[in-house]
């Protein structure tokens, strides 16, 4: 669980997880895009919604940077629905459920909430470009200005 478990420069941890509609995606389905991996702490709280809202207001012009959308939680698929159906989202929200994906990218941590200590997804984004290779990490994202560093880090030449 510590941040060196995805640098920069090197092959994204591979991974096969079920999306809200019970479909298995790996990120190998991916070869020949960009992927946008991001990992949010809950559906359908007031920062994650803001945040997938974002990425559902932006697919198209990211679809056009040959990019895909992929969200990742430890919720359920049946919570995933709900808060698809609920914002219209368009794009893909996997359920990391046992956790090992999150543990894997180094996003599951201790976190202070509210003057409590408690387990969970520390909001982070992932770059991968189309050969499987990490190009960008965001840990510790704020969702406000979150939609234009993405936009930036996939613009960027290698």
């Amino acid at each position: 669980m510590q941040d060196s478990a995805v640098v920069e420069g090197f092959p994204a941890p591979k991974f096969t997880l079920p999306d809200q509609m019970g479909n298995q995606v790996s990120l190998n389905d991916f070869c020949g895009k960009k992927v946008v991996l991001y990992f949010y702490p809950k559906d359908d709280t007031p920062g994650c919604t803001k945040e997938a809202c974002y990425f559902r207001d932006s697919v198209e012009r990211l679809a056009d940077m040959n990019a895909v959308v992929l969200g990742v939680s430890n919720d359920s698929i049946d919570s995933h629905v709900r808060f698809a159906n609920k914002y219209k989202l368009n794009f893909r929200l996997l359920c990391d459920e046992d956790k090992s994906v999150s543990k894997t990218y180094g996003v599951y941590k201790l976190k202070n909430m509210y003057g409590r200590t408690i387990w969970g997804i520390e909001r982070s984004t992932f770059i991968i470009d189309e050969k499987g290779i990490v190009k960008k990490v965001f840990r510790k994202v704020k969702v406000d200005q979150h939609l234009k560093e993405v936009v930036e880090a996939l613009s960027a030449r290698a």
